[in-house]
């Protein structure tokens, strides 16, 4: 074992780390989008047909990284890796948050389309676009996971019940998108049951690649493919399409995170994973971690 898991954190509380942690984290998210807004050009900050800013993403990400090290380091006085970064005997749980991300994404578009809410119009291919788009869902989908799970909820954890500390975590991950386009009550919902169905396999197996690969193939699968707005924001897609009917159906301007059939599927995955996991787990250890 590494010697510095030996060590005490610097601050003893599970709950109060991770309370200096978002400070910290979104204080500097802040002053790194006032900083872009004010020195970088639109040209540069964002794509002009797509809107989507790349570069806040990279800068995002980066902060991302560099505050979670720094933190789980000096102040938790643990390794980066024990926040669930181990691969091995977790394959499966890789594999399942894959496929459900696509599943959740396809099986809510069929019930749009064949409610007659969604038509399908064009099929336009870049395989520049589609590979630029494709590297920015896994980074966003890392450093997310690592952030709320690996960070936040892992040290809740340590603090609170597991369904306090995924509550809690869910919400501040809902916190983190009330800034995007066009959000709306349904949306704030959705993202609260995602943060929710994200954190899930993490409370019981302390373990980040169910989340990664749910949170990937859920973001790429929404936009890039499919063409919805990624939470509020538009994008260049394979698939072109229009949405008719009641924006609580549809989603309207955020997308199908705005939709009610996504509420539906959401709620049917958690109770699903709930059920599976209390059965499978049946006397999880609160605060144990990963050697």
């Amino acid at each position: 074992m590494n010697a510095q898991l030996k060590n005490k954190p610097l601050v003893p509380f599970g709950w109060l780390r991770a309370l200096l942690f978002v400070a910290v984290y979104f204080a500097l998210l802040l002053a790194a989008g006032v900083l872009l807004d004010k020195f970088q050009p639109k040209a540069v900050a964002e794509t002009a047909q797509t809107g989507i800013p790349y570069l806040s993403f990279i800068v995002n990400a980066l902060i991302a990284v560099a505050v979670t090290w720094l933190f789980r380091r000096f102040i938790d006085a643990r390794s980066f890796e024990s926040m669930g970064f181990s691969f091995e005997k977790n394959g499966a749980s890789a594999g399942t948050g894959f496929f459900l991300g696509i599943f959740l994404m396809c099986a809510g578009s069929c019930v749009l389309f064949f409610g007659k809410n969604l038509v399908w119009t064009n099929i336009s291919f870049n395989g520049n676009e589609l590979f630029i788009s494709f590297g920015l869902m896994v980074i966003i989908a890392l450093y997310e996971e690592m952030v709320f799970r690996g960070y936040i909820l892992n040290n809740l954890l340590e603090s609170v019940n597991k369904w306090i500390a995924l509550l809690i975590t869910a919400l501040v991950f809902m916190a983190a998108h009330v800034s995007n386009p066009a959000f709306s009550v349904a949306g704030a919902v959705n993202i609260l049951l995602a943060g929710i169905l994200l954190g899930l396999n993490y409370i019981y197996t302390r373990n980040l690649w169910f989340g990664i690969m749910l949170h990937f193939t859920w973001n790429f699968f929404q936009g890039p493919l499919l063409g919805y707005p990624l939470s509020g924001m538009p994008q260049k897609s394979l698939l072109e399409h229009q949405v008719h009917g009641n924006n609580l159906i549809t989603g309207g301007s955020f997308g199908y995170e705005g939709s009610l059939v996504a509420t539906a599927f959401f709620l049917l995955a958690i109770a699903a994973m709930i059920w599976m996991y209390e059965k499978k787990y049946s006397a999880p250890v609160i605060g144990a971690q990963p050697a």
